[in-house]
Order: structure tokens, then C-alpha cells, then sequence
């Protein structure tokens, strides 16, 4: 009994998580043009920029090839490599003529190596209707790396990207981040939103003494992650029932309360010839509703900043 009374107590102190969020208050949304549903697809570009010897690493990449529960090599994985430059080389190209032919806006969350390593996809990204959003300098797990070299990472990203593009970013994803990442953000102070944050269906605000930062949930569900992990899509029908249950629910929903559906794609994985297939389909579903925005993060940033401070 004494147990449980020191148990219940320790709850009742201050705690850094928002268990509650929006609770049971429905918030009522309202998109551009009455629209119950906004879609926003983010295409990841890391190719270049993962753990390899060649990069001062230690080991070579482990994390979303097609080899799942690939171990670390301390020498150059060039099957891994290889993996990797597919993205770059053809991947890239297969998502982004898709996109182009659909006219699809969409978010490129780019890391900023992996950017400056290939000059002829950052041109086809300048003459596209495409938001590129930071994505980190590096594409690595940042969870043991001390708070300085994550801020100077930070520094390196961003300016990467301002050089590139002609403009700094004003959106963040680390990914792979750690418990400092979100309050490096805040410091920076240039963000308009972040998206280290799988916690909503719609976008929040972020308090921390004077500061607040707007967050943008991803999601690692609708993403096409799960084609390489232990559980995930075995197939492109897989994905592809997965999203539309996902558009369709949000969709229905979206009748008295619209939200966000968030898609994460990556040029490796999405980009082979048997799985785009499905990307095709969905959208092709997709463009067949009426009153869906498909539009880019920094368009739902800068709605919800306007609208909902």
C-alpha cells in the first residue's frame, strides 16, 4: 500500500510530456476552400549523407535498406552503398517524374551532405513547385551526439540549404533525433515549424518559457519505411491499402473535423520499380475526391500561424 500511495504521488508532479493534447476538444479546422482533409507527402533525401567509413564513420549504415536488420561493417558496405546511390541515381528521378506528371506539390526533407552531393537533383528541385525543409547536415542517429555538435550540425544544414536554394529553410526534421533537438530549434529561433513529432493529427504549439515553436506531426505509418523494417508492407498493395484506409478514415472524419494526413516517401524505397506502382494508385485515388488540399508543409505552417496563434 505504501508502494502504491509513493506511485501515485510521483505522477503528480510536474511531468515534460503532454499526455492530454487537444483531449476531447474537438478543434474545428478550417482548410483553404472548406477542404476536409489536407494531404501533405514529404519525399526524404538522405542518399550520400548516411554513415559510411568514406564520411569519418566508424561503421557503415545499418537503417532502411532492402537489408533489414543489416549489421554495421567497419570497412565500406558496398552492397549498402549501392542501396543508397539508388535512391540518388533513379530513385529520385522515378518519384519526381510521378510527381511532376500529377503536379503534385510536395516537401523534400533534405539533408544537407546528401543535398551538395548532387547538383542535377538539387536543379530539378529548384524548377519544381517543391518546399525543401531541413532534414539535418547528416542523416545519422543523433540521440549520443553532444548537444554542440548536433547545434553545429544545425548551422551546417541550414546553411547548406541557404547556399543551394537561395533561402534558408524553415522547416526542421531531424528523424533520427535526440532529447536536445527540439529545444535546438527553439534557440535557432528561424523554424516556422518542426516535424520531430509523430503525436497528432494536427499541428500544436510548443511552449517553453518565452518561446513557442509550431509543430507539425509526420508520421512513420503512412511512410514507406515500413517496407524495410521487420514489420512492415511486403508488397505495394500493402501500402496501398494501408494509405487509403488512412485517407479514407481522415477523410470521413474530415466531414466535422478536418485534419493532416501526413505520407513519408524515400527515393531508395518508394523509387523501385515495384513498389511506385502503389504511390501511382494512391494518388490517382486521391485526385478522384473532391475537396482534398494536397499542398507542402510550409503551406499548412503558414495557414495554422495565420489562423490559430
Amino acid at each position: 500500500i505504501l508502494k502504491m500511495k509513493k506511485y501515485r504521488s510521483n505522477t503528480s508532479k510536474k511531468y515534460p510530456r503532454d499526455m492530454i493534447g487537444y483531449g476531447s476538444r474537438n478543434i474545428k479546422v478550417k482548410w483553404p476552400n472548406n477542404a476536409r482533409i489536407a494531404l501533405q507527402i514529404v519525399l526524404n533525401y538522405e542518399e550520400g549523407a548516411e554513415s559510411c567509413v568514406l564520411h569519418g564513420d566508424k561503421n557503415s549504415e545499418v537503417f532502411l535498406s532492402e537489408i533489414i536488420g543489416a549489421k554495421p561493417i567497419k570497412g565500406r558496405h558496398i552492397n549498402m552503398e549501392s542501396f543508397y546511390e539508388y535512391g540518388s541515381k533513379r530513385g529520385f528521378w522515378r518519384v519526381h517524374e510521378l510527381f511532376q506528371e500529377k503536379k503534385i506539390p510536395i516537401t523534400i526533407f533534405g539533408v544537407g551532405m546528401a543535398l551538395e552531393r548532387n547538383q542535377e537533383v538539387c536543379e530539378a528541385i529548384k524548377k519544381s513547385n517543391y518546399e525543401v525543409a531541413s532534414h539535418g547536415w547528416r542523416w545519422i542517429d543523433y540521440q549520443n551526439i553532444s548537444k554542440s555538435e548536433e547545434k553545429k550540425h544545425m548551422k551546417l544544414a541550414i546553411q547548406s540549404i541557404k547556399r543551394i536554394f537561395g533561402q534558408r529553410p524553415l522547416g526542421w526534421y531531424t528523424g533520427r533525433c535526440s532529447p536536445n533537438t527540439r529545444s535546438l530549434v527553439m534557440e535557432e529561433g528561424g523554424f516556422l515549424y518542426d516535424s520531430d513529432s509523430y503525436s497528432d493529427d494536427l499541428p500544436y504549439w510548443e511552449k517553453k518559457g518565452n518561446k513557442k515553436q509550431l509543430i507539425i506531426p509526420y508520421s512513420l505509418d503512412n511512410n514507406d519505411m515500413r517496407f524495410a523494417t521487420n514489420q512492415g508492407f511486403n508488397s505495394g498493395d500493402q501500402f496501398y491499402t494501408y494509405l487509403k484506409d488512412s485517407f479514407d478514415a481522415l477523410y470521413n472524419e474530415g466531414k466535422t473535423f478536418p485534419k493532416i494526413m501526413s505520407v513519408g516517401l524515400h527515393c531508395r524505397l518508394i523509387g523501385r520499380p515495384g513498389r511506385i506502382q502503389s504511390l501511382k494508385k494512391f494518388l490517382d485515388y486521391v485526385l478522384g475526391h473532391e475537396d482534398v488540399w494536397i499542398c507542402k508543409r510550409i503551406d499548412i505552417a503558414k495557414h495554422w500561424i495565420k489562423n490559430y496563434k
